[in-house]
């Protein structure tokens, strides 16, 4: 989650090692969009539940006030471990925020991305602030394009503001250029400056804690391969890629939006009888 240009769908789609996400502009309209481990066909499910086939390359086509979330399916690692759910920007004025509203009662934990060069604004501070407590400890808060900032002394000010300002709020709050991480894979120095074996590691940690956490909740889990470790080979460094990519030995059950899956499944049922 997080404003519009914060870089969620470039996370999204670091994350999970394909690009099956629109990331310029046109990303802002787009409802949001569930990512699941498979091979099944992309979807959009209305407001009622009705499910209807979709273009992965025309995602923006879908009409955003009759739809609750486009579902496409993709067979990569993280996504053995967990769903991902690809949010709107919160702060679109051509766009209602019940779009993202409907959905964000479904989310485990959340990736809130910042912009560093205007981190933590007041409008993202609201909206945070009217969201489930529960999600406090079962998420990170990222500060994206941390390059932006040529300062070390600048980067160190504005990440110790946002942690003041943000205390008890996420896991844990991150500075992190997307840009070094998968560009400077071959520059250790580099690529260590971008944040990104340091979110791999917080990453392990969030989802060894969700899996903890709704372990009494069989319904938002599934089963999985438990015995594939989960990677994100866009986050590797160049002299220690095993272990800024392995995540947890002992690998979570699959996390899954929760309530919208029995909903889908049961809807999904109804369509093919």
């Amino acid at each position: 989650m997080g404003e519009f240009s914060a870089g969620k769908s470039t996370l999204a789609n670091l994350l999970i090692g394909s690009d099956p996400l629109p990331v310029q502009v046109i990303a802002t309209q787009l409802p949001p969009v569930w990512i699941s481990y498979g091979d099944e066909a992309p979807y959009r499910s209305d407001l009622e539940g009705n499910q209807y086939p979709v273009d992965v390359d025309n995602l923006a086509e879908a009409p955003l006030e009759d739809t609750a979330y486009i579902r496409i399916f993709c067979n990569e690692d993280i996504l053995m471990q967990c769903d991902l759910l690809d949010m709107p920007g919160i702060s679109d004025p051509n766009m209602s925020s019940e779009v993202w509203q409907r959905m964000i009662s479904k989310a485990n934990g959340v990736l809130w991305c910042s912009h560093a060069t205007q981190a933590w604004r007041q409008s993202e501070a609201a909206v945070w602030a009217d969201l489930p407590d529960e999600l406090y400890d079962r998420s990170l808060l990222l500060l994206t394009r941390i390059d932006k900032i040529t300062s070390d002394r600048d980067r160190q000010k504005i990440v110790k503001r946002v942690r003041k300002e943000t205390q008890g709020q996420f896991l844990d709050c991150l500075p992190i250029s997307l840009l070094q991480a998968t560009g400077e894979q071959d520059d250790y120095e580099t690529w260590a400056k971008s944040g990104a074996e340091e979110f791999a590691k917080k990453l392990a940690e969030l989802l060894q804690k969700l899996s903890s956490d709704l372990a009494t909740h069989p319904q938002e889990t599934s089963e999985r391969d438990g015995t594939r470790p989960l990677k994100l080979p866009a986050f590797e460094g160049p002299d220690k890629p095993a272990e800024a990519a392995e995540v947890i030995d002992d690998a979570p059950s699959r996390i899954m939006p929760r309530r919208v899956i029995a909903t889908s499944s049961e809807q999904r049922l109804r369509n093919e009888s």
